[in-house]
C-alpha cells in the first residue's frame, strides 16, 4: 500500500488487528528487516512497517530526508489508517524519526523503543564524518555499502551472521547513490531531542548494543539516564534485529502484552 508526500509514494504493509505499533528501519535497510518479528507482534497487535524515505519501495523525496518530513509521511499513513495512538520500534536512523513524530504528534504517541538509536543529534566530529562519508559513497557507492554494514555488527557477530551480512549488503547496494546521501544528510542535520524524550510520559525504552560500534553503550548509559529511560543491554553490536533477534521478542512479548 501507499501513501503519497510531496507526490512521491511511500510505500508500507498493515499486519494484524489490535493497538497499532509501527516499525521503522534504519539506514540502509527496509521494512523486511521485520519480518521475522511479525508473527509474533501481529497475533494481538496492527503492525505497520514503513519504508522511509529512499528505502526499500519508497522514493527520494528532495536533496535532505529530514526526520521530521519522515515523521509527517508516518502520520499520513496512520491518519490513512485511522490510527489514534501508536507504540513505536525504531531502529537507528527509524529512532530518529519516531522521536520526531514523537515531538511532532505527542499525543498521537503511546510508546518510543529505540533499538540502537539515540535522543542526542551528531556532534560536530560526527558531522565531519558524514561529509566524509558522503564523499565515499559518491567515489565508489558499492564498496562503501560492504564496508558500512559489515562495521555495524560486533566482531563475533559478523561470521556467525554471515549470510544476514550478505542480503543485506546485496539489497543496500541496490540503493541510488542521491537517496544514500539525502538520508546521510538529514540524519546530520537533525535536532537533539533528549529533552523531548525526557519529557515524554509514554513507556519509553533503550536497547542499547554493548558493543554497539556506532552508539557507544556508555553513551547509552548517559542519555537513558538524562531521559529518564528504561535501559535494557544486548549483547551484540549496531544491529539488535539481527544478532539479538530472540531476546528482543522475548522482550517485546513482555513489553507488548
Amino acid at each position: 500500500m501507499t501513501v503519497f508526500y510531496k507526490q512521491t509514494a511511500v510505500y508500507y504493509e498493515v499486519f494484524g488487528e489490535g493497538e497499532t505499533i509501527v516499525l521503522l528501519h534504519g539506514f540502509l535497510e527496509n521494512g523486511e528487516i521485520w519480518k521475522p518479528f511479525l508473527p509474533e507482534l501481529s497475533k494481538t497487535h496492527q503492525v505497520v512497517v514503513i519504508d522511509l524515505f529512499g528505502h526499500g519501495k519508497t522514493g527520494k523525496v528532495g536533496e535532505i530526508h529530514s526526520m521530521e518530513e519522515m515523521a509527517e509521511a508516518v502520520a499520513e499513513i496512520l491518519t490513512v489508517l485511522k490510527c489514534t495512538t501508536s507504540s513505536f520500534i525504531g531502529h537507528s536512523m527509524g529512532g530518529y524519526v519516531a522521536l520526531a513524530f514523537a515531538e511532532l504528534f505527542r499525543e498521537k504517541t503511546k510508546a518510543l523503543l529505540l533499538l540502537n538509536s539515540t535522543s542526542e543529534a551528531d556532534s560536530e566530529a560526527r558531522k565531519k564524518e558524514r561529509d566524509r562519508t558522503i564523499g565515499l559513497v559518491a567515489q565508489n557507492k558499492n564498496a562503501f555499502v560492504r564496508m558500512a554494514i559489515g562495521n555495524l555488527f560486533a566482531p563475533k557477530s559478523r561470521g556467525i551472521f554471515e549470510k544476514e551480512v550478505e542480503a543485506l549488503i546485496k539489497t543496500a547496494q541496490k540503493l541510488p547513490v542521491e537517496n544514500i546521501v539525502a538520508s546521510i544528510e538529514g540524519m546530520k542535520n537533525r535536532k537533539d531531542r533528549s529533552q523531548i524524550l525526557k519529557e515524554f510520559r509514554g513507556r519509553k525504552v533503550f536497547f542499547a548494543g554493548k558493543w554497539d560500534p556506532i552508539i557507544p553503550f556508555e553513551k547509552s548509559e548517559e542519555v537513558a539516564d538524562f531521559t529518564e529511560c528504561e535501559l535494557i543491554v544486548l549483547r551484540g553490536g549496531h544491529m539488535g534485529f539481527i544478532e539479538n533477534r530472540e531476546f528482543l521478542l522475548a522482550e517485546m512479548s513482555v513489553l507488548f502484552y
